[in-house]
């Protein structure tokens, strides 16, 4: 069987940013590699790519569009669609180079899929297996809710979700939504997870006491938070959290890290800022590069924070767990994502309206906050590493191929 993992093109792999499903496609790939399965990724060309040792087929793509946009807009468009037709001209001809070969296309975006399906012949489809993993966030909303949203943005999601010989969620909420909303059969189905790189994220780095004074925060605990600027990330609302514990306690210090996708967004949280006289306890560190640059984030900090509005599978929990950090999680991430909400107490605490005393029992009780730690650090360990995520893709692969 040959596998290979889809590339997204919203940037090149190994991601120079925070890009979620440009890490799996990377991690997972790894660890199938570890398995020895013959694997490779198929990724949009970029002369500026990071060095790596992962095997890479690349699709055309002139380099203005190689270059990551975060803003989503026109141009963010554009690139998709061009990107995803591309691709689909690559994948055609590494099909019909492997003839006689199981192959099995590996799908994380519903663009690319989308033009594969509809560019694609029935003689060439019947070819290869296709998979599909949902990583939008939308799926996790009351139906009520997002109907209609659904019905206009995500309408080649849909369409994947009908077409895709596998369907993957990382959530059974997801699952049943599908069955429930759109008639896919339960067999078509399956439920993954994310894992997260245990070997990187650590929390340990040897540039700690430089970090912290070349960014003024020395003698500073740190609550940090990782995510897209925007509403959805909800960054605002844990100021709002911590705003009243900063102007009390000096040394008590709020660290974000992403790309801005919505630029007003930025400003209120700026004006927040300013209109709180809390410019000297806010750190504001740009976008950070997974893996070593953003451990090196997670190990001067003290905790970290989920407060986002809405989440897919939530890597940052991971991450941040793999990074002996304990993370305090909001209720609506808790109540929809259940496999972090029923591990409260393994390193993770609820935001609750004792979140004052939550927090200050965190920081200042060192026996309490270490045993959270390696409960953290274990549960990761025993539950989200890429090479159980790995097997778990794997497994699904074979067993698809074997019912054809």
């Amino acid at each position: 069987m040959k596998i290979f993992e889809i590339g997204t093109g919203y940037t090149s792999i190994p991601a120079r940013m925070g890009a979620a499903t440009e890490i799996v496609v990377e991690e997972l790939t790894t660890s199938l590699l570890k398995l020895k399965q013959d694997v490779s990724i198929v990724d949009i060309k970029d002369k500026y790519r990071q060095k790596t040792d992962l095997p890479i087929i690349e699709v055309y793509m002139p380099q203005i569009f190689s270059s990551t946009d975060i803003q989503l807009g026109l141009f963010h468009k554009l690139k998709r669609v061009l990107y995803s037709i591309s691709l689909t001209h690559k994948l055609h001809c590494l099909i019909r180079r492997l003839k006689g070969e199981e192959i099995y296309l590996h799908f994380h975006n519903q663009y690319n899929l989308f033009f594969f399906l509809k560019l694609t012949s029935a003689s060439l489809r019947r070819r290869v297996m296709i998979g599909y993993t949902v990583h939008s966030y939308i799926w996790f909303g009351d139906w009520n809710d997002i109907k209609d949203k659904v019905g206009k943005r995500y309408f080649q999601e849909i369409y994947c979700f009908g077409k895709a010989d596998q369907v993957f969620v990382l959530n059974d909420a997801v699952a049943d939504m599908l069955k429930q909303h759109y008639n896919i059969e339960p067999s078509r189905i399956s439920v993954v997870i994310n894992g997260v790189n245990t070997d990187k994220y650590t929390g340990e780095d040897r540039n700690e006491v430089e970090i912290t004074r070349s960014n003024n925060l020395e003698g500073k605990r740190i609550v940090f938070q990782v995510g897209s600027v925007c509403d959805r990330k909800n960054q605002l609302g844990t100021l709002k959290l911590l705003a009243p514990l900063m102007k009390k306690d000096d040394s008590l210090a709020y660290m974000y890290a992403g790309g801005i996708i919505d630029p007003d967004y930025k400003t209120s949280i700026d004006d927040f800022i300013t209109r709180e006289g809390l410019s000297g306890n806010v750190h504001y560190m740009g976008e950070v590069s997974p893996g070593e640059q953003l451990n090196r984030l997670y190990a001067i900090a003290k905790c970290s924070v989920m407060n986002s509005k809405s989440e897919s599978f939530a890597l940052v929990i991971a991450e941040s767990l793999s990074a002996r950090r304990p993370i305090f999680i909001n209720q609506a991430i808790l109540s929809s994502i259940l496999f972090w909400g029923k591990n409260v107490g393994n390193g993770i605490i609820s935001i609750q309206d004792t979140f004052a005393d939550d927090l200050y029992r965190l920081l200042d009780d060192e026996n309490y906050y270490r045993s959270m730690q390696e409960k953290g650090r274990e549960f990761i360990m025993n539950n989200f590493s890429w090479d159980i995520a790995a097997k778990m893709y794997l497994n699904n692969f074979k067993n698809r191929f074997d019912e054809k």
